[in-house]
């Protein structure tokens, strides 16, 4: 998705399976507090998101016993799971042993009072809650039983055992979205969608066009309801009027939010919610980057334009990717404690003299059970048809290698896809991986991919930005789990 701009050409584009709930754990223990000073503590742990080989988890302690002053939680796993970051505390792990201590700001614990951390880990096999906790060497005792939480419901099970195939091989739905217009909002196309799966149902967000750019979300259970479900139009929200484009959804579990990130002309933008099925409570708009557009995009720039911003996270940074229709691929980074604030380091992950060949829109993956990112991004094919070209690395900083990144041999173009249905479009255009795996990290099985994309009718012509942009959604039929 590109900023606002006019071409002649009408290629140039213009700018500015069923899955089960994974039940929350928790664990509720305490001691009294006898009338004499004594410790005593509750520990409440719960699992809010779990994901093939990956989960979140938070922490609740409860003083119920005499005032602490400088604290310390520990636990056994019980099924040897690691702890890859942590946030509000300060984690160590020996084996299954793992103790927590308070950081700067939250070491005082009045009688009655509360503190909370959280943190990501990493399970093989299963992924049970931890039986009995300790604070300050005084055992927590109690019993599990279920907290009410809000579950961000991902893949459960083995880690996947397959990989990235060399070669990818589609099979395409017909259209599954387009635009529902309505008095306010006579919209021609329906464009750049994210999409996540969560608690049952599918989310989708999605560039809209009428006279201008905005945003809609849309929601089933099942894709074949995809065509008759409901579009919320979110310029009816904070987010406002005037140009937004090209969504990225995802949770950030540190702050137990959820991001809704977009272009907005002259920076990268986003908003916030703690209810992706609730689209009414989207916050306004912020930017990330206080300065505006960084120097060295400035500079290589060209006639291009700043678009299509993608978010993801490690277990220390998270980066910023972006594209400017110019051949380059762009990244910045901050600190996973600093997110969404503190982007800077801007750098060129990635150009090409051919700027057709590294146009816009870029996807970066985590693949699960691999320490390997994949890195997707559309060009334009010189027959003028859009498709996605693909590499691997082993950071998301690279080194990228080439996957499947050539017009004979690409991630998605009309020559590797079907169209069981009949051929609706030979474009392959700005889309996303159906993700199950809702959070920062953007990890995703390399095993039976889905892709929602856009096309277009191939005889449609005219303005860029009026061309009937809409959703459909690839298989992928070669997979190799």
């Amino acid at each position: 998705m590109l900023s606002i701009r006019r071409f002649s050409s009408r290629r140039a584009k213009v700018a500015v399976a069923a899955l089960a709930p994974v039940a929350a754990l928790s664990v509720l223990t305490a001691v009294s507090a006898p009338a004499s000073a004594a410790p005593g503590c509750s520990v409440a742990y719960t699992s809010p998101s779990q994901w093939q080989g990956g989960f979140t988890a938070n922490v609740a302690i409860t003083n119920v016993g005499d005032a602490v002053d400088g604290w310390t939680l520990t636990w056994s796993f019980p099924a040897g799971q690691r702890v890859t970051q942590a946030w509000n505390a300060d984690v160590t792990q020996s084996g299954t042993e793992v103790a927590a201590k308070n950081v700067s700001y939250n070491g005082s614990i009045s009688t009655g009072g509360k503190v909370e951390f959280g943190f990501n880990g990493s399970w093989t096999g299963s992924n049970p809650a931890p039986e009995a906790f300790s604070l300050n060497g005084t055992p927590c005792t109690g019993g599990v039983v279920p907290t009410t939480t809000t579950t961000t419901t991902t893949t459960t099970g083995t880690p996947p055992t397959g990989s990235l195939p060399s070669s990818f091989r589609w099979s395409s739905s017909g259209i599954l979205i387009s635009p529902k217009p309505d008095a306010t909002h006579p919209n021609v196309a329906v464009k750049d969608p994210s999409v996540v799966y969560h608690n049952g149902k599918y989310h989708v967000f999605a560039s809209t066009y009428t006279n201008g750019y905005n945003l809609m979300y849309t929601s089933f259970t099942d894709w074949s309801q995809a065509s008759s479900a409901p579009h919320h139009y979110l310029d009816r929200t904070a987010i406002g009027t005037g140009y937004k484009a090209a969504p990225q959804v995802f949770y950030f579990a540190p702050q137990r939010l959820w991001y809704l990130v977009y272009q907005t002309g002259d920076n990268a933008s986003y908003s916030t919610n703690t209810d992706i099925a609730n689209p009414a409570t989207w916050s306004a708009p912020r930017n990330f980057y206080a300065g505006g557009m960084p120097q060295i995009i400035r500079d290589n720039i060209g006639n291009g334009y700043w678009v299509d911003f993608w978010t993801v996270c490690d277990s220390a940074k998270c980066y910023l990717f972006s594209s400017d229709d110019n051949g380059h691929l762009y990244r910045s980074e901050t600190n996973l404690s600093q997110f969404p604030n503190g982007f800077t380091n801007t750098v060129i992950a990635m150009q090409d003299a051919d700027k057709n060949r590294l146009f816009e829109a870029s996807n970066v993956y985590k693949i699960a059970g691999r320490q390997q990112y994949l890195l997707v991004h559309e060009a334009i094919g010189t027959d003028g048809r859009r498709y996605f070209r693909s590499w691997t690395a082993p950071q998301v900083t690279g080194p990228w290698a080439a996957l499947a990144d050539t017009e004979a041999n690409p991630f998605a173009r009309a020559n590797n896809v079907t169209f069981p249905s009949g051929q609706w479009t030979r474009d392959i255009s700005h889309g996303e991986v159906v993700r199950t795996n809702v959070d920062q990290t953007m990890e995703i099985s390399p095993c039976q991919l889905s892709y929602l994309y856009q096309g277009l009718d191939p005889n449609a012509g005219g303005e860029y930005n009026r061309l009937p942009w809409r959703l459909g959604l690839l298989t992928q039929t070669n997979s190799t789990c």
